[in-house]
Formats: C-alpha cells, sequence, structure tokens
C-alpha cells in the first residue's frame, strides 16, 4: 500500500479531489502554505494500492496544470527582499507528489 502526498495549488484541489473521487481514491484535503509566493496550498493524501500508483499521477498532471503569475509587492514581506529582485512571472500550480510506503492501516 502506498500513501501520496500531493501538494497542489488551491485553484486545482477541487476538481483534482473531485476527480480523484470519482475514480474511486479516498482523499483528505488539508490547507497548507508555502513555496516562493507564500500562498495558500492544498495538501492531497491519498491511500491507494501498489498498482495504482500511476492512475492517481495521471489524474493529478491531468488536473493540477502549471501557468505563469505575477507576484505582487507584499509576496516580499518578511524576506528581506526588493521588490526590484522579484521576478516579473513565477510558474505557480502543478503538483509535488510524494509516494511513501504504508507499513500498517486500518479504519475504525
Amino acid at each position: 500500500m502506498k500513501l501520496l502526498l500531493a501538494i497542489v495549488n488551491n485553484d486545482d484541489s477541487a476538481r483534482a479531489s473531485a476527480a480523484l473521487t470519482e475514480h474511486g481514491f479516498f482523499v483528505t484535503k488539508l490547507s497548507t502554505t508555502g513555496g516562493f509566493l507564500m500562498v495558500g496550498n492544498t495538501t492531497l493524501l491519498i491511500g491507494t494500492e501498489d498498482g495504482k500508483v500511476d492512475e492517481v499521477k495521471k489524474i493529478l498532471k491531468k488536473y493540477c496544470t502549471t501557468r505563469k503569475q505575477a507576484p505582487s509587492p507584499t509576496d516580499s514581506l518578511g524576506r528581506g527582499l526588493r521588490q526590484a529582485s522579484l521576478p516579473t512571472e513565477v510558474s505557480v500550480g502543478g503538483a509535488t507528489v510524494f509516494v511513501l510506503n504504508v507499513e500498517d492501516t486500518m479504519k475504525i
């Protein structure tokens, strides 16, 4: 059994989790923050059998798209960056997926 931790953009999380649920996967959503822009993300916890990991990855790839976004002037607050040092656009979206081995699981 595997546990996939998928960190996705908030804009993609509803569609991705709905698609995973439609395909029979159980998904738990956690609100998280991180990345260069320090914006809200969603971490999806997905438990599945070893043979279905590729199917989960394929669904995430379909619904978690990358796009360009201009950082706001307040993105540098607390980091000591000058506005002139911020890039004009950064890539956001997509998914970062960690696949972990699960030793044991039970539903109570």
